[in-house]
């Protein structure tokens, strides 16, 4: 039921939930707005979908999502994710309720107050998983309509443009990195790996000889679970590749992989597997964002491992190399007719790995007056040293 009150900035819509609760639905200038609106919340309240089959109506959301989840396949990772939501926030609320009970003011409410204590994009990615249960329930014949449907969370659609790295800023960053974490940094930007597949990368999977890293499909990704972590399939079907690398390269990771005895080619400062928050914090962190107590400059303020994916993608855009090998190279697939008709080429592969190598010699060349300027920060610690002579390098 709803009804209006009178306040000091006009009109708000009142509405009393099926769980006794009361809400405020919204606000408006006049009166005949917010019997308008009271009118239509009525009219979304009292008009439940139906189904043809009466059983179905009284299942809950819980034993719902009980069903759903024996048949539903996503990574381990993913599962996690859903599970989080599903426990702090979606169950609690909606658990014990008939599927048919659920109703679009119930759930705008719900999300109003998630609002007050969490981020839009945190309270957008949990009403997803929320549509989606509702949704396979409409598609199973237990509801006839989703409540969920074009529910609006206050999301800005823009997006802030992600940070990326030139190549002299992405060598400051690694040269202030922890040591151990030096080669990764530089391995990331001239490769565009995914954080897990790089903390993954074992071994016999850097055929230096051939100049390539392999992503394997079995264990090509290094995935952290509920605090555990294990080694499985790379995020897509089309992370599965082979990734050439610039002699450069070849060199610090032959060097690298001499100085340790350890299966995975990148380790933490104590041997062990890298865990992204401590990477963070320790790391990664404190190379981009500097410290002012230090009198160390920032590099890029705010930026995250992942934007050397933005990088590596930005260098390749800068360099001209075909939008396939690209997508080849980052483990993407286009689609439509591009994806069918287009084919990564040998050649196009050794001019995206000449790229990088001019950029890696142009990036350890000392900066002169007459060049371009580029934002680094002019500190010892951010000075891009220039790697070991070796013939690869040169």
């Amino acid at each position: 039921m709803a009804w209006i009150e009178r306040r000091t900035n006009g009109y708000r819509v009142r509405l009393r939930l099926p769980d006794g609760s009361v809400v405020t639905d919204s606000t408006h200038p006049t009166k005949t707005a917010a019997r308008r609106r009271a009118a239509i919340a009525d009219l979304d309240q009292h008009t439940q979908p139906l189904t043809a089959e009466p059983a179905p109506q009284e299942t809950t959301l819980r034993e719902w999502t009980e069903t759903w989840a024996e048949s539903h396949q996503v990574g381990a990772a993913t599962w996690a994710r859903y599970q989080s939501h599903l426990d702090l926030h979606i169950l609690p609320r909606f658990g014990d309720q008939p599927l048919n009970t659920i109703t679009r003011m119930g759930v705008k409410s719900w999300i109003k107050d998630l609002g007050h204590s969490h981020a839009p994009s945190t309270v957008a990615t949990i009403l997803g998983l929320l549509s989606t249960l509702l949704n396979e329930a409409a598609d199973d014949h237990r509801l006839t309509m989703n409540p969920c449907r074009r529910i609006r969370t206050g999301v800005a659609s823009h997006r802030p443009e992600r940070p990326w790295a030139t190549p002299r800023q992405a060598l400051t960053i690694a040269n202030r990195v922890d040591p151990t974490d030096r080669i990764m940094v530089i391995t990331a930007a001239y490769t565009g790996m995914r954080w897990g597949e790089i903390t993954g990368l074992r071994r016999p999977h850097c055929h230096l000889d051939d100049a390539t890293i392999v992503i394997d499909a079995e264990t090509g990704a290094l995935h952290e679970v509920a605090g555990t972590l294990t080694l499985g399939p790379p995020k897509t079907p089309a992370a599965i590749r082979t990734i050439g690398i610039p002699p450069f390269l070849v060199a610090l990771l032959r060097e690298h992989l001499d100085g340790h005895d350890h299966d995975h080619v990148f380790t933490g400062r104590d041997g062990g597997l890298h865990r992204r928050s401590n990477f963070a914090r320790r790391s990664w962190r404190p190379a981009a964002d500097g410290n002012p107590n230090k009198n160390i400059p920032p590099i890029i303020t705010g930026m995250h491992f992942h934007d050397l994916r933005h990088s590596h993608k930005t260098w390749m855009i800068e360099d001209e190399i075909p939008e396939v090998a690209q997508a080849k190279r980052l483990g993407h697939r286009l689609g439509g007719v591009r994806g069918i008709y287009s084919h990564v080429t040998p050649t196009m592969e050794h001019r995206l790995v000449d790229a990088l190598q001019a950029r890696w010699q142009h990036a350890t060349t000392p900066a002169t007056t007459t060049e371009s300027a580029v934002p680094t920060a002019q500190h010892p610690e951010a000075t891009a040293a220039q790697p070991p002579a070796t013939p690869e390098a040169t």
